[in-house]
């Protein structure tokens, strides 16, 4: 009896808020629009750091007389390296063969390769690491194994490996590494910020309703109501004004992510914001509805305290 006197005296102080509810709701639909918006911002985000992390990489390039066993033998040992996400061979009779598709219309490159007699380029290894920092590490393990740190370029001996390129990519590693360190610093302060001004508009606004109906907590309060007595149908209050903001926002987010799909896919490399809310319609669903029922259930308990000092 006591959580449908609840419900039901929740139901009606929304009901009877009329312009201070749907303002309310309004408000309260902006806060939840601005986390929907963090929620695309921060998948659009990690799609761009990941196809920016998978065209970084370090490409080991072998001497012309390594035999296929030993540079496969080498693939071998990184792909068993945790930070290794994966290692492709291209032999030298491949590399050839791209280069060739690559020059096909261009003379200047193909006439003094058909001139040599001979095929000049060499075998590698395309190393992509997990993490763009890992990157050192893996170069650090190519200088310290024994079939390669052995006369490793300008160390004298003998070496299979002809070059490493790390140093050339060194740079746009180190910087892809910052972005995506300080990316995710701000990221997580921007999601801060926003709950910090979510809950404090979400108080300000159910504050105002129940401003309206402080006359009533007061008698109440004089007759000798519990404090849960008089806190329940404000707390359904504010849960209804929270859900009824989550299901506005969830409704308006999918023409929005409709029309900015079709607009931006081309911009964002192939992300698709229509695509992504169908895909993960039931985690924005919970992360909204409960957004939305936190504050303002929280919203409203803030909110009424001070009615109920004693």
């Amino acid at each position: 009896m006591e959580i449908k006197r609840m419900l039901v005296g929740g139901w009606k102080n929304f009901a009877r808020g009329g312009a201070v509810s749907a303002a309310t709701v309004l408000i309260m639909t902006v806060t939840l629009g601005i986390i929907g918006a963090l929620i695309f911002l921060s998948a659009l985000l990690s799609f761009t750091l990941n196809t920016i992390k998978d065209k970084v990489n370090v490409s080991v390039y072998f001497v012309t007389t390594a035999s296929e066993g030993e540079i496969l033998s080498v693939k071998d040992q990184l792909e068993k390296l945790p930070q290794v996400k994966s290692v492709t061979y291209t032999s030298a009779t491949d590399a050839l063969a791209i280069f060739r598709i690559r020059h096909a219309n261009d003379q200047s490159y193909l006439q003094p390769l058909d001139e040599l007699g001979y095929n000049p380029l060499d075998a590698s290894l395309v190393v992509n690491a997990k993490d763009p920092s890992e990157y050192e590490s893996i170069v650090n393990f190519l200088g310290a194994s024994p079939m390669l740190s052995e006369g490793l370029p300008g160390q004298g001996g003998t070496s299979i490996v002809d070059r490493i390129n790390y140093k050339q990519n060194k740079d746009s590693i180190d910087r892809l590494s910052i972005a995506i360190n300080a990316t995710r610093t701000v990221g997580f302060a921007v999601v801060i910020f926003f709950a910090i001004a979510s809950i404090l508009i979400a108080f300000a606004t159910v504050r105002l309703a129940i401003y309206t109906a402080k006359d009533e907590i007061v008698v109440m309060r004089l007759v000798g109501a519990s404090n849960a007595y008089v806190q329940g149908p404000f707390i359904v209050t504010g849960v209804i004004t929270g859900v009824a903001a989550a299901l506005l926002v969830l409704l308006l987010l999918w023409p929005a992510a409709w029309y900015a799909g079709v607009k931006t896919t081309g911009w964002f490399g192939g992300f698709n914001l229509a695509s992504y809310y169908g895909s993960h319609f039931a985690l924005i669903f919970v992360i909204l509805m409960g957004s939305g029922i936190v504050l303002g259930a929280v919203a409203s308990v803030l909110a009424i305290r001070r009615y109920l000092k004693a």
